[in-house]
């Protein structure tokens, strides 16, 4: 008989105790321990089958160490998803064997994205396991896509074993589910989506796929603080983990990497989501650009980075005269922390009265930026509508600002040059010290080299 027993979790980082604490010493949360029946499989269940998270073909035989250099390496072909866009965040496409996490808000689109993976990827036999949704709720879906992959398997099931057991017939190249939180394991006396069971069902997942070499795609939920929900053990265990997220009400959504063993963290792929579901953005700078008419004051364009892809934004701001005493501070997309600095900075150096106004950013497209580059164009954008005097349209700053006023370096500025003439601008300002190790004349853009904020102020507005 399997030994059954309780213990305690904690819900914030899964570890356990024997007893319930107020404190966990691990993550220093209170009052996070929730007690949960765990049944440990004695020795005849383990032995009987793969089911219990033994994967077809392992093998029993202890492990050995090996010196560092005998152990053989050889670069593994990575399985083309048939998607630019997360073949780029991967690293390249699908590493065999990986666990890959993919978290983000309810209705942003995790589902529809796994399943036009799954249905572009014809050559290979995928099964796409569902918790949430019937067969006929993915069938809408995928008729809604347009597309039909005759090697695409649909299981409706939240038991791991008989998840396995479904596997081992099938034999598919990968695995998607749909979602971990969902999942229940039968050696584990514990709700689904509780801390025992989530750990449970991704250490199976994770050993089948180890052991066979197949990749397996985790959807993941959300806490309402935008992290992954479940134990932070989850985003240890797995391969990689990329974050969907979005506006709900706008229709472009970015794929980001918080980890990846293979790859890059730096990534980043854009999609714009339609009626025919997510259709891949190759140079989203041209769309992020399409919508500007007249020059308009408070408008200033920045060209920023989000991993290796440069982009050209809209920076918006509105400055008017605060009527309520208290001026207002409001910015979307940008650090409202660090526009503060920069107003700061305004105020202070360059003898704007800023005091009495308020202030609101925007970042159009309704991307959320952290570039320091993107300074030099909030900064533009402030003053061209404290004076209600626009920027000439083809125009674009790059460039981060210190307290002091000065104009400091940034990296990669040769990218953010080749993408600004790729769209047609004619003058660019940088920081002096970027201009002395370029060479500026290969680029067909004027570049205006500047050390002070002054200096760029006076060449926008005279």
């Amino acid at each position: 008989m399997a030994k059954i027993k309780t213990l305690y979790f904690c819900q914030n980082c899964g570890a356990q105790s024997a007893k319930w604490i107020g404190r966990c010493p691990s993550c220093g949360e209170w009052n996070t321990y929730v007690e949960e029946v765990v049944e440990k499989a004695d020795t005849a269940t383990a032995a009987t089958a793969w089911k219990a998270g033994t994967a077809v073909g392992a093998t029993n035989k202890a492990a050995k160490p090996k010196p560092l250099g005998e152990i053989l390496y050889e670069e593994e072909s990575r399985l083309n998803t048939r998607d630019g866009e997360l073949n780029r965040v991967l690293g390249g496409g699908l590493v065999p064997g990986s666990l890959v996490l993919i978290g983000g808000e309810p209705g942003i689109g995790k589902s529809t994205l796994m399943l036009q993976i799954a249905m572009q990827m014809r050559e290979l036999r995928i099964l796409y396991v569902s918790g949430e949704e019937s067969e006929q709720q993915i069938k809408m879906r995928a008729e809604r896509l347009g597309k039909q992959h005759p090697g695409l398997y649909i299981l409706t099931e939240t038991g791991t074993q008989n998840i396995f057991r479904q596997i081992d017939q099938l034999q598919p190249n990968v695995v998607v589910i749909d979602s971990i939180q969902t999942l229940h394991s039968s050696l584990v006396e514990a709700g689904a989506g509780s801390v025992s069971q989530v750990r449970e069902c991704t250490t199976e997942l994770l050993k089948y796929a180890k052991d066979t070499g197949v990749p397996v795609l985790l959807i993941g939920h959300i806490t309402k603080d935008g992290s992954i929900a479940g134990p932070k053990i989850l985003e240890h265990m797995v391969d990689t983990v990329l974050q969907f997220e979005g506006d709900r009400h706008l229709s472009y959504r970015l794929l980001r990497t918080i980890k990846n063993r293979f790859g890059s963290t730096s990534e980043l792929g854009i999609y714009e989501m339609q009626g025919s579901g997510l259709r891949q953005v190759s140079n989203p700078s041209e769309i992020l650009l399409s919508q500007r008419t007249e020059s308009l004051s408070g408008m200033a364009i920045g060209a920023t980075l989000e991993g290796n892809r440069p982009l050209l934004v809209e920076v918006q701001a509105l400055v008017t005269p605060a009527t309520y005493g208290t001026p207002q501070r409001s910015s979307t997309g940008f650090d409202a922390k660090r526009l503060q600095m920069l107003l700061a900075v305004l105020e202070k150096r360059s003898g704007l009265r800023l005091g009495q106004h308020d202030v609101f950013l925007n970042i159009a497209g309704g991307l959320r930026l952290d570039d320091p580059a993107l300074d030099l164009a909030v900064c533009a954008a402030v003053v061209s509508s404290l004076n209600d005097v626009p920027i000439a349209g083809e125009v674009c700053l790059a460039a981060e600002v210190g307290l002091s006023g000065e104009i400091r370096a940034v990296s990669r500025l040769d990218q953010r040059l080749s993408e600004a003439e790729k769209l047609g601008f004619a003058e660019m300002y940088i920081s002096q010290f970027n201009a002395k190790g370029l060479e500026l004349a290969r680029y067909g853009i004027r570049v205006h080299p500047a050390g002070r904020l002054d200096d760029v102020l006076t060449g926008l507005f005279g």
